[in-house]
């Protein structure tokens, strides 16, 4: 199949320190991780770009507790030079079709890959920009998690104007209130949901 030259695929935050074994990890995150690679592999012609998310935490306040609420607070997580920000080894297939990666956090949650920049040259480009410059219209949004930066980057998609699809069966959710949450308010913003998320 040749690639729909207005559509990119987003992968959002497939990284250690949110799969089995990392600080905060998500059940199902490294199966996630190996199903996205399965799925690049196989559709990867079908985009015109593929990118990824990361979160790159140095010092984001209050997104770090010592006793977090797992709503607003959370466990130290994917910190700047540490394995846990690095991304899992199941989804290394995948990422060798990415063409950038979006970091966002450095001081702030940042929940939102629309929140990331990428380098490019001596200029940092957001997400968004990225996506116009290269005449992207649609995205499609796999990764982790679910109900908190998958949820983020897709209702950040549709107010950028993009056509956004999360593909479902390629994500996994922290919990399972807080995700069936979240496919209620990507349902309302008109998100199309294809396929059934990975649940705790």
């Amino acid at each position: 199949m040749t690639a729909n030259l207005t559509r990119a695929l987003i992968l959002v935050d497939v990284q250690n320190d949110f799969c089995e074994g990392g600080s905060l990890a998500v059940p199902g995150g490294a199966e996630v991780a190996r199903r996205i690679s399965e799925y690049v592999l196989g559709h990867a012609q079908e985009y015109a770009a593929i990118v990824a998310t990361a979160d790159w935490h140095a010092d984001p306040g209050a997104h770090f507790a010592e006793h977090p609420d797992y709503v607003n607070s959370w466990p130290a997580h994917c910190r700047i030079g540490t394995d846990g920000a690095l991304f899992h080894p199941a989804a290394e297939p995948a990422f060798e079709q990415v063409q950038a990666v979006f970091r966002k956090g450095r001081h702030e949650a940042a929940y939102s890959g629309f929140e990331g920049f990428t380098t490019e040259g001596d200029a940092r480009v957001a997400l968004a920009d990225w996506l116009r410059d290269r005449a992207i219209e649609q995205v499609d949004i796999v990764g982790i998690a679910t109900d908190h930066c998958v949820r983020a980057t897709a209702l950040d998609a549709t107010d950028e104007g993009f056509e956004t699809t999360v593909m479902l069966d390629l994500t996994a959710g922290v919990a399972r209130a807080t995700t069936e949450a979240a496919l209620d308010a990507m349902r309302a913003a008109e998100i199309d949901l294809v396929g059934e998320p990975v649940l705790p």
